[in-house]
């Protein structure tokens, strides 16, 4: 089947310009600027005027939540919010029930996604104590790569041992991504905030708990022992500026932020409370302010979202009870372009983030650019008055988001995965459509 997409503006690989696509089937047939229309038949003819066409948002780190923990959210759902947001494929984090740590487990979630996913996807493999001798029977065509958790987030995942953290870094097969925050100091801060406030401080300490001393200590271990052993190193969800320090010189040693972390700081608390608690914490307008200014130059090489639903109920408490992370996945480009009506960016430049830059990071198989002979991953937005992000609007299963009430000026008004209409304009949702597992080329 080919379609033609007319009159669009084209944001690829550093340029804008008026152009048109052709696709065939599953690809990029052909990008040709200028307004002239081909001649040639097509089987469908997609009206792009006034839109910008990017390619198709690769989220580097979400949580799905499928298997185990499906009451907050599942494959379905939340890749249905992706294609919403203009996201055609995702990466998925090992801290599930059972964890992605076994090869069983990781093909139970492939067999699980083409089955229920709505766009691309693939999942990462997840570091332990004791799992590194399964890192040599991992396919590498298939993993991203591998999710270490150097600081105890959610699932029970921490490799703590520093000889184990040294076995990875000398043999991982594929890029390791880390989630970076010191558990001793982390212990040693909750500790204190409940001395001084009792068994589950308000939710403002948690920045101060999950504090920046605790975020730079393990993310300058990670980068030492990736120099040490010249491992590919990718930091997950950046939040101060002090980190930003350790990035920007060496090519394979990368850094990631997420949108919570660009989009809100410390004086939301006040009106978004739990809403807003992840780990590692939103921290300082300044910490915000300098991870902003590093999307633009170099030091921040990616940006996704760290999308992790919980319910309502789980949100309820304080620093200690209330569980950590938000659904983001759908209100990312939106959020990220609104970020270029303030001038933060271009709209080029968050391309490169959020497509291209995971694209080449994990060396995905012809996704991530507009270049014929690639996928047909593709995102169409326009610029309109102000919308506001309500509750009906919202995919995630769990139904909220911090999002509410927040005014963007870009929709997602087209999403195009391998080549197939899977949201139109008019809001038709094709439920039966399902995605690709990505394939890579380590």
């Amino acid at each position: 089947m080919r379609k033609l997409i007319y009159g669009a503006t084209i944001v690829n690989e550093g340029r804008s310009f008026k152009g048109n696509l052709t696709l065939n089937n599953d690809l990029i047939e052909s990008v040709v600027e200028g307004d002239v229309l081909p001649e040639e038949h097509f089987d469908q003819r997609l009206d792009a005027t006034g839109c910008l066409v990017l390619p198709g948002v690769i989220d580097d780190h979400v949580h799905f939540r499928e298997p185990g923990l499906t009451a907050k959210a599942d494959l379905e759902s939340e890749s249905r919010a992706a294609a919403y947001g203009g996201v055609t494929t995702f990466f998925e984090m090992p801290n599930t029930v059972p964890q992605t740590t076994t090869l069983e487990a990781l093909n139970q979630k492939l067999e699980l996604a083409q089955s229920k996913s709505h766009v691309n996807y693939s999942f990462f493999f997840g570091a332990t104590n004791q799992n590194a001798h399964f890192f040599e029977r991992l396919d590498t065509k298939r993993v991203p790569g591998i999710k270490l958790f150097m600081g105890a987030s959610t699932g029970n995942m921490l490799v703590d041992r520093l000889e184990t953290l040294e076995n990875i870094f000398k043999h991982a097969p594929l890029p390791i991504m880390t989630h970076c925050e010191d558990t001793q100091l982390i212990n040693q801060n909750m500790a204190e905030a409940k001395r001084l406030y009792g068994d589950d401080p308000a939710v403002e300490h948690h920045p101060t708990i999950r504090s920046t001393e605790a975020c730079y200590h393990s993310s300058a271990l990670a980068v030492e022992l990736a120099t040490k052993y010249g491992a590919q190193l990718h930091v997950a969800h950046l939040t101060t500026a002090r980190e930003l320090s350790l990035f920007g010189r060496d090519p394979r040693i990368t850094a990631e932020a997420v949108i919570a972390h660009l989009w809100f700081c410390d004086d939301d608390y006040r009106t978004l409370g739990t809403q807003i608690k992840c780990n590692p914490a939103v921290k300082t307008r300044s910490d915000r302010d300098a991870l902003r200014a590093a999307l633009t130059d170099g030091r921040i090489s990616v940006v996704a979202t760290d999308h992790a639903p919980h319910l309502v109920s789980d949100k309820l408490g304080g620093c200690a009870k209330a569980a950590s992370g938000m659904p983001m996945v759908q209100f990312s480009l939106p959020a990220m372009l609104e970020l270029c009506e303030k001038g933060v960016l271009t709209v080029e430049r968050v391309v490169e983030l959020m497509c291209h830059a995971p694209a080449r990071l994990f060396a995905i198989n012809k996704r991530g650019f507009i270049r014929p002979g690639y996928k047909a991953d593709l995102a169409i937005v326009r610029r309109s008055e102000p919308w506001t992000v309500t509750k009906d609007c919202i995919q995630s299963k769990c139904q909220w988001s911090p999002m509410e009430g927040e005014q963007f000026h870009w929709r997602v008004v087209r999403t195009i995965c391998n080549g197939h209409l899977l949201l139109d304009e008019d809001g038709t949702f094709d439920t039966h459509y399902r995605g690709e597992e990505v394939a890579f080329c380590h």
